[in-house]
């Protein structure tokens, strides 16, 4: 096993020093001063603002913008899976009654989203046509 490694080293280092030896001094291509290289980062970077960046800033402009109009009797769901009838809103804070007799005050970042019944909205979409 021993002479197979040495074999192998020799072999290795032997044909390292021919492809030296035989290899043209050149200017070595690439890097980071190459106008390629810039080009394809150019366009990685654009490919990742547009395809990951850009609906997540959207996203979350929707979200804000959703949390800012909560109103007193809107539908929502909670982060926990809640669902609740908005009865008070504060700065950062949400009063939901979730049941006749209870009501729980929830973070307004806990809000996940409001529910709207789709059938009234269809309804009303329709009745404007």
């Amino acid at each position: 096993m021993r002479r197979f490694t040495m074999f192998l080293v020799t072999l290795v280092s032997a044909t390292a020093v021919t492809f030296a030896q035989s290899a043209p001094a050149q200017k070595p291509k690439g890097g980071f001063g190459d106008p390629t290289f810039i080009f394809m980062m150019a366009i990685m970077f654009a490919i990742v603002y547009f395809l990951m960046l850009r609906p997540q800033q959207k996203k979350q402009k929707e979200t804000q913008n959703m949390l800012n109009n909560l109103k007193k009797g809107d539908k929502v769901l909670t982060i926990g899976g809640i669902v609740g009838i908005v009865g008070n809103v504060k700065d950062s804070t949400v009063m939901v009654k979730v049941a006749d007799s209870t009501v729980l005050e929830f973070k307004k970042a806990a809000i996940s989203g409001v529910l709207n019944d789709e059938k009234e909205e269809k309804g009303q979409s329709e009745e404007k046509k």
